[in-house]
């Protein structure tokens, strides 16, 4: 009995080595197609600098409010949101612009958080910006919620299109990076831009505030005087993958009203211009970006009638066209972009007890200016602050900054590496109304009134962060 036990051990022993083998086999087998597969699956995954880009229509529909009329009408050029994504250089940076008038506060939270989540980033690697169009909506939630809890009607800042607004960007987005393409190069451009901007404040020979040369100007003296302190270039970064541009982003500092409130929802002269650009080069997207153009108009050049909005278009057209002639192509790296923030801790207005009888007292146009300074003031004493961006590219440096910043901060960006290429969008976080600089404030003015909800000690708090983003690398 003993050796029939022993001839089952070492017949079963047998099996199980058989079975053993024969197993180990598959295994191997399986791991070897199964390394392979995965190998062939890497290499279909985009790796390098990738850019994804993204455009829905931004046009409410007839019968909403805009900033400040009800809409009676659509023009041919809708309202767009325009944007690109660029991927390959640690997490993905989303860069925004909206045909619209200003996203403020909660708006810019919101908005921000859901480009963010669509593109598989965080909101600080995200630049949201308006062009600043008057004849367009406003988003700021918080301003919102503040008239619906004193029991106002929400006017302008009633939100429900900026909402769905919300939903269809954050899906446009999700369906770009389906699409993405390589970048293999930069192209930086600029040109200047003849008869389009001029410095809205006319100054005394006592150093005050003599007159304003608002967007449009029929005044024969006002348009006599000089065009004043501008920065007459208009800057063109492109994309590009090979000899194929994917995308070009244009920055130009001036308001961008040839005639408004309208009641028609219309994307003004840099939108036709825009539109020009993209009908001459179809093979990328244009997305325009207002700069530093606070204290900057059309009013020398524009006396307010509707044939100037052709005009001035053309203008700008002009000079999109000459920078992207001028246009210098450069091999890009992922090691060559870079993204950096700096926190900007605005001093804001104290009067917060003035600005709240605004809601009782204030007519709706002055609300839909306003208001949101009211927000932006209690938003900071809660601990809450805007921020300045920049975007390495090469030798390229774009800064993203919030408010209507005067045009002195973008020519002292300039100044500041004049070894680089410098382009500035403004308009991101509309919350704090006009920033003027700090000889403004003692000039007096419209800008430097109540339309601004800081005070002079900004300038050295701006300009501190655009240093040393600048000099960072």
């Amino acid at each position: 009995m003993e050796g029939n036990n022993h001839l089952i051990i070492f017949k079963t022993s047998t099996i199980n080595r058989k079975f053993i083998s024969f197993f180990s086999f598959i295994c191997i087998c399986f791991f070897a197609i199964g390394s392979d597969l995965f190998g062939q699956a890497m290499d279909t995954i985009p790796t390098g600098v990738r850019l994804a880009t993204f455009d829905i229509d931004a046009t409410p529909p007839v019968g909403s409010l805009l900033t400040y009329n009800k809409e009676i009408n659509t023009w041919d050029l809708g309202l767009r949101a325009k944007g690109a994504i660029l991927l390959g250089s640690g997490e993905p940076i989303v860069l925004c612009s909206v045909d619209w008038i200003g996203i403020a506060n909660e708006g810019q939270d919101i908005f921000r958080q859901a480009l963010a989540d669509a593109a598989g980033t965080i909101p600080s690697r995200v630049a949201l910006h308006t062009v600043h169009q008057h004849d367009a909506p406003t988003c700021d939630f918080g301003a919102e919620k503040m008239l619906r809890d004193a029991g106002r009607d929400p006017m302008c800042f009633e939100g429900t299109f900026a909402r769905e607004m919300v939903i269809r960007l954050k899906a446009a987005v999700k369906q770009s990076l389906e699409h993405t393409q390589p970048v293999t190069h930069i192209g930086l451009g600029e040109a200047d831009v003849y008869k389009v901007a001029s410095n809205r404040r006319i100054i005394g020979n006592d150093g005050l505030l003599k007159a304003t040369r608002y967007s449009s100007c029929k005044d024969s003296a006002l348009i006599a005087e000089p065009e004043g302190l501008i920065d007459p270039m208009v800057s063109l970064v492109s994309f590009w993958n090979n000899d194929k541009p994917i995308a070009v982003l244009s920055y130009y500092a001036t308001h961008p009203q040839s005639y408004y409130r309208t009641g028609v929802a219309n994307p003004d002269y840099p939108g036709v211009a825009r539109f020009m650009r993209q009908l001459a080069v179809p093979s990328a997207l244009h997305i325009h970006f207002n700069g530093a153009g606070g204290n900057i108009t059309a009013g020398k050049y524009n006396d307010g009638s509707p044939e100037m909005r052709g005009i001035l278009a053309d203008r700008l057209a002009d000079g999109m066209k000459r920078a992207w002639e001028a246009t210098k192509r450069e091999p890009i790296t992922a090691e060559e972009i870079a993204w950096k923030v700096e926190p900007l801790a605005l001093p804001s207005l104290p009067n917060q007890a003035e600005m709240q009888t605004w809601m009782a007292t204030k007519d709706s146009i002055f609300l839909s200016n306003n208001l949101s300074k009211l927000v932006y003031l209690r938003r900071s004493q809660a601990g809450k602050q805007l921020d300045v961006r920049c975007l390495r590219l090469g030798r390229g440096r774009i800064l993203f900054a919030p408010g209507e910043l005067f045009v002195e901060y973008q020519l002292a960006a300039k100044a500041i590496r004049p070894d680089l290429f410098i382009a500035m969008a403004a308009y991101g976080d509309y919350a704090p109304g006009y920033i003027c600089t700090a000889v403004a404030y003692k000039e007096g003015g419209y800008e430097s009134g109540v339309a601004s909800g800081v005070t002079a000690d900004a300038e050295a708090v701006v300009m501190t962060a655009i240093r040393k983003l600048l000099r960072s690398y």
